[in-house]
């Protein structure tokens, strides 16, 4: 394992691009700390975002897992030009003259996509662990470390993205039209949903069908965590208004996401089996 790793990431360090996208990826998931230094000042009106529980624990573990996955974009932006560079550069055809096996292939880049959500969990728990101890009202052990299984339901969102990335740099071969295939296919799971829900089936039940196709799984894994803030629900009491939310990580959605993790690796096996270098 650590030699197919060494083989991958020396690729992607000697890609300039896929360097700088790597860097600032990490460096835009070290900014959410820059939120703490939000304030506004304006005659009696003082606002400082710091201050409204966003670093709290264990709110801080749902806050910055939900806001730093939307960063991921980069990464899969990473994912899926490591496979374009593959066929361009032909270095997966000198890859297997070498005497690498077309497993041991898919196993060096699923590695790679485990490897990168491996660290962006442990950097957004460094991170998050950091902003919480300087800024949350409550420091007691038992509450700093409850609810981590939001970092657990952040880790396997992005093994399930990356993989789903990874499988369609294999399968399109080009990183624009790969991208363009991921944007196509968020679009089609809204679609499906609405033609489901208007023709054939209750929305419920379309609702409940939608949370199976594996965009919207990764999706569900974590809900919006702005409603749970206490000054989200005064402003919607004060409007007559209630949030009855469930935002807990439920082990089904995450079974769902390793299922559709493990079926686009397995696809990308059998594409690359199949095709000839």
């Amino acid at each position: 394992m650590n030699r197919l790793l060494q083989i991958e990431f020396i690729k992607l360090w000697n890609n300039r691009a896929s360097k700088i996208l790597i860097l600032s990826y990490f460096i835009l998931l070290t900014s959410i700390a820059l939120v703490a230094a939000i304030k506004f000042d304006i005659g009696p009106i003082k606002f400082h975002l710091a201050e409204q529980g966003i670093f709290n624990f264990p709110y801080i573990w749902h806050f910055n897992t939900f806001v730093t996955a939307l960063f991921k974009l980069f990464l899969a932006i990473v994912i899926v030009s490591m496979m374009s560079n593959e066929y361009s550069n032909k270095t997966i055809k000198q890859n297997l003259i070498d005497g690498l096996s077309k497993k041991e292939f898919i196993l060096s880049k699923f590695l790679t996509v485990v490897v990168f959500a491996l660290v962006s969990t442990i950097f957004v728990f460094v991170v998050s662990l950091i902003l919480g101890l300087f800024y949350s009202d409550y420091n007691e052990l038992s509450i700093i470390f409850s609810d981590l299984e939001f970092l657990v339901a952040f880790f396997v969102k992005l093994v399930g993205f990356f993989s789903f990335c990874l499988f369609l740099g294999i399968l399109v071969k080009r990183s624009a039209f790969a991208l363009g295939f991921l944007v196509l296919w968020m679009i089609f799971e809204q679609m499906l949903f609405g033609l489901l829900g208007w023709k054939f089936v209750s929305w419920e039940t379309a609702q409940n069908i939608k949370g199976f196709l594996p965009m919207e799984a990764m999706s569900n894994l974590i809900n919006e965590p702005f409603s749970r803030l206490k000054a989200v629900q005064s402003v919607a009491a004060q409007m007559g208004e209630s949030f009855a939310l469930n935002y807990a990580v439920h082990w089904y959605e995450i079974l769902i996401v390793l299922l559709w993790s493990a079926l686009f690796i397995y696809l990308s096996y059998a594409i690359l089996r199949k095709r000839d270098f």
